[in-house]
């Protein structure tokens, strides 16, 4: 790691700690065996290594508060209209089979004298979504860190994502989309969820 690199704590986070690793490997080398695979072959042999630093990257957000990160961007700013950070990608592990869930957030919220910066959003997603997770719970800590953080007059978050353990595996369903909801305050009238929908489908 460059020191001279003006890191955040977040980007510090995803770096793998060697520790961590040399204990996760041989465990991982002894699922191999058990699967019924040779773990000396070419092919397998660092790959214990790999993935015990991979699962590290992809539950990196254990690591970090995401109510920090917009609390290191935080703006007084007399603005009441909706923001809306739409489109924003993520990547996570479904806690029940830890295989990959994936999709798109839409997130929005009515300031309340308090603005956070845009990135800052979307890192809240990203923190969250980089847990073991279900989607459900997902949709609502991204809403809950922010209606708890910037107290804005209200927070809608819209999840929708594709599930590996329903297309690779059980119902094995390929194109299935699970679209999850949540929201607070001025969120709860009908006209400004509306506004919301009609947004992110443009």
């Amino acid at each position: 790691m460059n020191d001279d690199l003006d890191l955040k704590p977040w980007d510090i986070a995803k770096y793998p700690s060697k520790e961590i690793t040399a204990k996760v490997a041989p465990q991982i080398a002894s699922i191999l065996g058990l699967l019924g695979e040779d773990v000396n072959r070419e092919g397998l042999l660092k790959t214990p290594e790999r993935v015990a630093k991979a699962m590290q990257y992809m539950t990196y957000g254990y690591k970090i508060d995401p109510a920090d990160v917009l609390r290191s961007a935080v703006f007084e700013e007399d603005y009441r209209q909706m923001v809306l950070v739409k489109n924003i990608d993520f990547f996570s592990l479904c806690e029940h089979h830890m295989l990959p869930f994936f999709g798109k957030a839409h997130v929005a919220y009515i300031p309340n004298g308090k603005i956070t910066g845009l990135s800052k959003i979307a890192r809240v997603v990203e923190l969250f979504s980089r847990r073991l997770q279900i989607q459900e719970r997902l949709t609502t800590q991204i809403k809950d860190c922010i209606q708890q953080t910037l107290e804005p007059l209200g927070v809608m978050v819209v999840i929708e994502a594709q599930h590996m353990c329903m297309q690779m595996r059980g119902i094995e369903k390929m194109h299935s989309v699970t679209t999850t909801s949540d929201f607070t305050g001025i969120f709860n009238t009908q006209k400004t969820r509306e506004e919301f929908v009609n947004l992110i489908k443009e």
